[in-house]
């Protein structure tokens, strides 16, 4: 039994695809269908059902799996204590990021090419995903570190640290109705047309906690992938958009800025990272560079 047979097997486990686990882990397909049926004779068992349009685990598949995850994890452990005795950053660091990060703010191209001056041993890739997809990359080990959109609920076996936090405000265009206003309730602006960003997103699940709340039911009208598209859609008066404050400063001239009141509302972006499970030397040298450079 051969360590890249088990993560074959775990790979198209989780991926349910033989074409897709051999992309992810960068062999043809025939090689990865044969060594998973290599691995199968050994064990005597089908660990994977092939029958369907989606390749599902077997019973016996299912059994096997954590022994595999946990052979592959005690592995990278041997690499990960010889890595951190000898100093060598080397490997593969994924770093994720909402599509609504400020980049204007948080100037992680630098930061990226700054690392990767320092340390060009280690391969750094980037993901662009709404809060929901990162956090389950970071909790399942894909993505080692992100910027995330913080909810009402702390994000489970993650360590977070705020790096930006701003008002939530109502953006309006210049004919809309409610134009002559300063600030607009909660309950208020439940009564209006709305234009958010879509669920998933760390601002949308805080905005619906803020209502659900206060025993309010929103009507949103239209979603939009990231901040400056909700704003947009608002100057063209489609609704009231929702979005933190810095997109409708950038868009004063465009727009007119409410700010909402009872309660006030304020967006929240994080640094997360795994609280628990193994952590390569060039990760943990990255969460630290990049969480330096971003704190207040």
């Amino acid at each position: 039994m051969e360590l890249r047979q088990l993560e074959y097997f775990v790979a198209v486990v989780e991926e349910a695809n033989f074409t897709r686990a051999a992309g992810r882990v960068h062999v043809a397909q025939p090689g990865v269908s044969a060594q998973v049926r290599r691995l199968e004779r050994e064990v005597g068992q089908e660990l994977l059902d092939r029958s369907g349009r989606r390749v599902r685990v077997t019973e016996a598949g299912a059994a096997a799996l954590p022994y595999a995850r946990a052979a592959l994890a005690a592995a990278a452990g041997v690499r990960l204590a010889v890595d951190e005795l000898t100093g060598l950053l080397r490997g593969r660091v994924t770093i994720g990021a909402v599509t609504s990060l400020p980049f204007d703010q948080v100037s992680l191209p630098k930061l990226l090419s700054a690392f990767h001056v320092d340390h060009p041993a280690v391969e750094v890739s980037l993901t662009i995903a709404n809060t929901d997809e990162l956090i389950g990359g970071l909790q399942s080990g894909l993505i080692d570190l992100a910027f995330i959109g913080l909810g009402v609920d702390e994000p489970r076996g993650l360590t977070t640290t705020v790096i930006l936090c701003e008002p939530i405000v109502a953006v309006v265009s210049h004919g809309d109705a409610l134009a002559g206003r300063a600030a607009i309730t909660l309950r208020a602006l439940a009564g209006h047309p709305l234009i958010c960003l879509p669920k998933g997103t760390g601002l949308r699940s805080y905005i619906d906690s803020a209502f659900h709340a206060a025993a309010l039911d929103p009507r949103v009208s239209f979603e939009a992938g990231d901040p400056p598209l909700v704003a947009q859609l608002a100057a063209e008066g489609l609704g009231v958009g929702v979005v933190p404050r810095s997109v409708a400063d950038a868009r004063q001239g465009l727009l007119h800025t409410i700010a909402i009141t009872r309660p006030d509302l304020e967006a929240s972006i994080a640094l997360a990272w795994r609280s628990e499970g193994p952590i390569s030397p060039a990760a943990r040298t990255l969460i630290a560079r990049v969480n330096e450079a971003i704190s207040p």
